[in-house]
């Protein structure tokens, strides 16, 4: 990570132009908005309201893993397909991060013949290596840039 002290705000380089943000509510308390007009309650363990940091992060991982397979899932299932997507990963406390995040993609797929089932299984797992923004980020280990704005 590194980090840069400056007076002056970037353009933001989200998809569409939607601007990100975090604003302050209370003592460890946030709320997340996207310009679209989107909220999440952000805050530390004992916040009952909120998610933590870390739970957003493992919820954009399933939810871009979902999102991935989704079209793949729905044609063969059908639109109204049931689809849970468990993930876990316990923190590292002595290096602040979780080295191992498990996602389980669970879907019924008693009604396919096999052959059926091992193709939408290599097709799912396609999309997903392919397209899930999230998943391929965090397996590249992306860089992180953090600029402070204040003034002087």
């Amino acid at each position: 990570m590194t980090t840069q002290d400056q007076t002056e705000a970037t353009t933001p380089q989200n998809a569409n132009g939607t601007r990100l943000w975090v604003e302050r509510t209370g003592g460890r308390r946030y709320v997340g908005h996207n310009s679209r007009g989107a909220r999440v309650e952000i805050g530390d363990i004992s916040y009952d309201e909120a998610f933590t940091p870390g739970e957003l992060l493992k919820i954009a991982l399933a939810g871009c893993s979902g999102l991935s397979a989704d079209n793949a899932v729905a044609r063969r299932l059908g639109d109204d397909v049931a689809v849970t997507i468990d993930v876990e990963g316990l923190a590292d406390d002595d290096e602040d991060r979780y080295p191992q995040l498990v996602e389980r993609f669970s879907v019924d797929l008693s009604g396919l013949e096999p052959d059926q089932r091992e193709r939408l299984l290599t097709v799912m797992h396609r999309a997903i290596d392919q397209h899930c923004t999230v998943g391929r980020t965090l397996k590249a280990g992306a860089e992180v840039e953090l600029t402070v704005v204040g003034e002087r």
